[in-house]
């Protein structure tokens, strides 16, 4: 038998769950696991399972699942551990809807296991009733949770008005991430998002950041991948990894979601505008040894918990407001039509360049220097 399995955030990999599951789901048959969502590379490259789970693509959960159904694969398990058991199902739901959109014959058993080794864990046989999942909730000590059940108790509500959004199992005082861009911070533990003609313009038990939503600009409400609190819970020591490519220095530019830095990991250093895209792109480079050139202006929603950042890293903050407005200056001198530049032959060469950049633009700034 052909298993399929989908790995989905750090918390799963970080727990040591996913090793775990993969491992006891062997011995039902041949498993073959890939990550579903972004966030989760950090922790795959941490824990050294390059070659136990697939992370060479950037895909969302649904489309890691269909690979496993269009390879003909046998059964699929998605692997999650949500915030809690609420954030967990409903992510679930969505994510195998999100999923049979995308197919024309839905006739592959999926099974979500969804936070093991929690009390409030569960199996959730999302269009099946195989005897696997009951000897899985044994095994594990989950209880099986059905479909119907998800839905009357999370979902139900969520039907009230086309243009709104719940968001679940969210506490006071969390950053609200759409799409990879900190759009504000919550202020309750109920959370709706209210959108009209694509944007979203208002919000129940939240404060929303104007400067977030012009960034994020039109948002498909109903899609859009929404996440609150730490991007990564658990202390880890971050594994640097040798990067590959030739001996030529080459720059990066990004603007915002950081999650897509990985496409630059065999630059010599990555330009990065705004504080919450420099704290996440930086961790992330961090473990490809990759320095960054951080534009900043001290407006940070913290979204993980500690920000490794590699040396000879630079960091420029400038007045308030005033990152964007630098980054536009930088990507139009530097990088014109191209979000990769080999003009240059060291970070130190680059840094200069912005300082004339910034100087330019009369704005106060002060660096900071990762030695």
């Amino acid at each position: 038998m052909k298993i399929g399995v989908v790995v989905h955030g750090p918390n799963i990999i970080d727990s040591g769950y996913a090793l775990k599951l993969i491992t006891l789901l062997s011995d039902y048959g041949d498993v073959s696991a890939r990550l579903g969502g972004t966030m989760g590379r950090t922790a795959v490259i941490d824990a050294s399972l390059e070659n136990v789970i697939d992370i060479t693509r950037k895909l969302v959960p649904s489309d890691s699942l269909k690979i496993f159904h269009d390879d003909g694969v046998d059964m699929i398990f998605l692997l999650n551990y949500g915030k809690s058991d609420v954030t967990g199902q409903v992510f679930g739901y969505k994510v195998y809807n999100h999923f049979t959109e995308k197919i024309d014959e839905n006739n592959i058993p999926i099974i979500q296991i969804e936070r093991p080794g929690e009390i409030d864990g569960s199996i959730i046989p999302w269009n099946n009733d195989l005897d696997i999942v009951n000897e899985l909730s044994a095994k594990l000590n989950l209880d099986v949770v059905t479909p119907e059940e998800v839905y009357d108790n999370h979902i139900r509500q969520d039907n009230a008005g086309l243009n709104q959004r719940i968001v679940h199992g969210v506490s006071p005082g969390e950053n609200i991430m759409v799409n990879s861009v900190v759009i504000g911070k919550t202020d309750s533990d109920k959370l709706v998002l209210i959108a009209k003609d694509n944007h979203i313009v208002d919000i129940v038990g939240g404060e929303l950041k104007e400067h977030g939503l012009e960034k994020l600009g039109e948002v498909d409400l109903d899609r859009a991948i929404i996440k609150t609190g730490l991007l990564r819970h658990a202390k880890v020591t971050p594994r640097v990894i040798s990067k590959n490519g030739s001996d030529d220095f080459s720059i990066a530019f990004l603007d915002h979601a950081g999650e897509d830095v990985y496409k630059f990991r065999n630059c010599g250093a990555v330009i990065t505008i705004g504080d919450d895209t420099t704290l996440i792109s930086s961790d992330i480079l961090y473990r490809f040894d990759i320095p960054i050139i951080g534009i900043t202006d001290g407006d940070l929603d913290k979204v993980v918990e500690d920000g490794f950042k590699a040396k000879n890293s630079y960091i420029f903050e400038v007045e308030s407001g005033f990152d964007d407005v630098c980054g536009k200056e930088i990507e139009r001198i530097i990088f014109t039509d191209n979000l990769i530049c080999r003009d240059f032959s060291d970070i130190d060469e680059v840094k200069d360049k912005i300082v004339e950049i910034i100087n330019n633009i009369n704005c106060k700034y002060k660096i900071n220097y990762i030695d």
